[in-house]
């Protein structure tokens, strides 16, 4: 397959929705009054997170809100496209340049990763496939938990010890490395369970098959291609550049710390991305049209693990929400402490939800606990004509 001209494909419609989009928003004003979403996304801070911003696209338009504060002590709401830290929103993304490469004949899904990769010392049974569907056994560098549920600590990525060495700058291999001198939690292909070094693996076979850093290729085959400007791998970059909304910290001892400015090179490849609510988008409406990958692979993709309780792909996770609301893709995130990312597609990619969600984060998870309800309840908002309740 010639990826120059997928791309070409690619950024001729990318430019002309950059250029239809200074007029969209005025032309759909009889979509801008949903109140049953504001409530939605008040509700978020109701429950006690700081800041929500949300949008929503779909054949009639678009919608945009916000709710709670950008900062402690601010009157001022999140700005409404403000960068944030997404976390492993960035998986799909790491998934789709494997696959790309995949229809480049560069790599084959059912290939031994140790054969890319041989400096590692792989298990040879481990596929390209299975790191991006989760289902290598290794262990999961940030921690994980054995066969007997006991937690085996990795590198510091969270609690109080975390924060004074949140600027901490990881390399890949060093990731990598300490999850391989840990025992497996399965045999290769076994069984499947969400684990960070899979994606950290895949970008490094991204690097070594096209001889260009991850966040080059990134850039050339889908941030460029598709008009993505405030979307970055920040690599040791600690700072959010542009307006921003704020996460914080409590310590056990009660102290509050803005944690804005983090390293997230402790996620490399798999959580470590800057972005915003319509770059966001722009990504998962543009793969889940047809604009990133072949049919074949896209199909691939969206194919859920069989037997596996996740009910995840290639890099995607399959949701059926139930009688008269359809299937969707998705993929949320967060990185150590206090933000939180959503990101919604119908399979057509016409109706996305993407949203940022920052609170003061403690060792019990404060309000993120409430997460996953309240995300629920949005997302029937947007996909199943205003029907809430819990989704299943």
């Amino acid at each position: 397959m010639n990826t120059s001209k997928v791309l070409r494909r690619v950024a001729i419609p990318a430019l002309a929705a950059a250029l239809l989009a200074g007029t969209a928003t005025p032309a759909l004003a009889a979509d801008r009054d949903r109140p049953e979403l504001q409530k939605s996304v008040q509700a978020f801070v109701d429950a006690g997170f700081l800041g929500v911003q949300v949008r929503v696209n779909h054949e009639r338009g678009e919608w945009t809100g916000s709710a709670g504060a950008r900062k402690l002590g601010s009157a001022a709401k999140p700005p409404a496209n403000g960068r944030f830290w997404t976390g492993s929103v960035i998986k799909p993304f790491t998934a789709t340049l494997v696959l790309q490469l995949a229809a480049e004949g560069k790599i084959a899904l059912d290939d031994s990763v140790a054969g890319y990769l041989p400096e590692l010392g792989l298990d040879r049974r481990i596929t390209v496939r299975m790191l991006l569907q989760h289902t290598t056994g290794l262990f999961n560098y940030t921690g994980d938990s054995g066969s007997d549920g006991k937690w085996e600590p990795g590198i510091t990525a969270n609690g109080d010890a975390w924060l004074p060495d949140r600027l901490r700058s990881y390399k890949p291999e060093e990731l990598v490395r300490l999850a391989l001198s840990r025992a497996p939690r399965f045999e290769p292909g076994t069984n499947q369970k969400y684990t960070n070094t899979n994606y950290t693996l895949a970008l490094l076979l991204i690097e070594k098959v096209t001889g260009r850093s991850y966040a080059e290729q990134m850039k050339r085959r889908i941030l460029r291609p598709l008009g993505m400007t405030a979307t970055t791998v920040p690599g040791d970059r600690t700072q959010l550049p542009g307006p921003h909304a704020h996460g914080y910290y409590r310590t056990q001892d009660g102290r509050v710390a803005d944690i804005s400015r983090q390293n997230l090179s402790l996620l490399a490849g798999a959580g470590d991305l800057i972005s915003t609510t319509q770059d966001l988008h722009t990504f998962i409406s543009a793969l889940n049209d047809g604009k990133l990958l072949p049919a074949d692979l896209l199909a691939e993709m969206r194919k859920p693990y069989p037997g596996g309780e996740l009910g995840y792909g290639l890099g995607l996770f399959v949701q059926d929400l139930g009688p008269g609301c359809g299937t969707v893709y998705h993929h949320n995130g967060s990185p150590p402490h206090g933000y939180g990312t959503l990101m919604y597609s119908s399979p057509d990619g016409k109706t996305t939800l993407t949203a940022s969600v920052t609170w003061v984060d403690s060792a019990t998870r404060g309000p993120a606990k409430d997460f996953q309800k309240l995300t629920d309840t949005l997302v029937k908002q947007v996909f199943c004509d205003g029907r809430t309740g819990s989704v299943q």
